[in-house]
């Protein structure tokens, strides 16, 4: 027998099998990816332990597994939030074409629904992700947050009130993102505003993600009128340093600015009622080292 025919052992071979689904769940609970990273790695550690005779469905185990890293870890970002410096947005994702296929992980994993997820407590977020995103049921979902089944279901009820509140209204299309999106990236390419001011909805937000390392709005800016002028004055910045490229970034087309070649921004958009309500730019490199090479996930 060769090499190549030698299967990995049991355990392993699970693992491998959804390992993207894992890392997946881990980035829709925490926003970041090099976290979804160690709580994969965690995960795999406490994975190898387990009797796998013991274990009756194995995808699920390892989803549960994997919520429990992310619930601790959770708790440990929101203190690293504290001390953040300016606005915190998630870590923007490059992933791959088929992501944006599946309809409904695309919409979960948008920048402005994971920012939603933000103002759910860990456990609501556990509990929505899991059930809303994947599709868990009650019963698995109790074993992985350590509830009863009966109050996953209050918890499940009491998340997504809240979500569907605050959730971006109706389905947007992908020509409405491509147009406010090509407005944009004519704004910056010419100085010329005209054209994405009619697409600012009254009250837009603005957020933009420095991480105190790189230049950025220190705070929310609301209003069409801020908000342009607030462009204007980025534009006024970069001037015709900047390249801009179309991109997916978490399943929906967003925008790269580049300069010198080297990834500086990644930007991407809320639109309702075909009007641009939030603007999000993440400049922190910290929070771009992935946006150079595509990443899959799944459900």
């Amino acid at each position: 027998m060769s090499k190549d025919d030698v299967r990995p052992d049991p355990a392993t071979e699970a693992f491998v099998a959804h390992r993207n689904l894992l890392f997946t769940v881990a980035y829709e609970m925490l926003g970041s990816a090099v976290d979804a990273e160690d709580v994969l790695q965690e995960t795999w550690l406490r994975w190898v332990g387990v009797d796998l005779d013991t274990v009756r469905d194995r995808r699920a185990y390892l989803v549960q597994i994997a919520t429990r890293q992310a619930l601790g870890r959770l708790r440990t970002l929101a203190r690293r939030k504290e001390s953040y410096v300016g606005p915190w947005l998630p870590e923007p994702l490059l992933t791959v074409p088929d992501v944006a296929d599946d309809v409904d992980l695309a919409d979960s994993m948008s920048m402005a629904m994971m920012l939603v997820l933000e103002t759910l407590t860990p456990t609501e977020r556990a509990v929505f992700v899991l059930r809303e995103v994947f599709d868990l049921g009650y019963d698995e979902i109790a074993e992985a947050v350590d509830r009863t089944p009966a109050a996953v279901r209050q918890i499940a009820h009491r998340a997504r009130s809240h979500v569907a509140a605050r959730r971006p209204r109706g389905v947007v299309s992908i020509t409405e993102t491509r147009a406010a999106l090509g407005a944009f990236q004519r704004a910056l390419e010419t100085g010329d505003l005209q054209n994405l001011l009619d697409l600012l909805a009254p009250d837009v937000v603005a957020l933009s993600d420095g991480g105190g390392i790189k230049h950025a709005m220190p705070r929310p800016v609301v209003g069409a009128a801020k908000v342009a002028r607030a462009l204007a004055a980025g534009v006024a910045v970069f001037g015709t340093q900047v390249t801009v490229e179309p991109a997916q970034v978490n399943g929906h087309p967003a925008l790269i600015m580049r300069i010198d070649g080297e990834i500086d921004m990644a930007v991407a958009m809320r639109i309702d009622d075909g009007l641009i309500t939030g603007l999000y730019s993440v400049r922190n490199p910290e929070k771009l080292t992935r946006m150079d090479r595509e990443t899959a996930m799944s459900r």
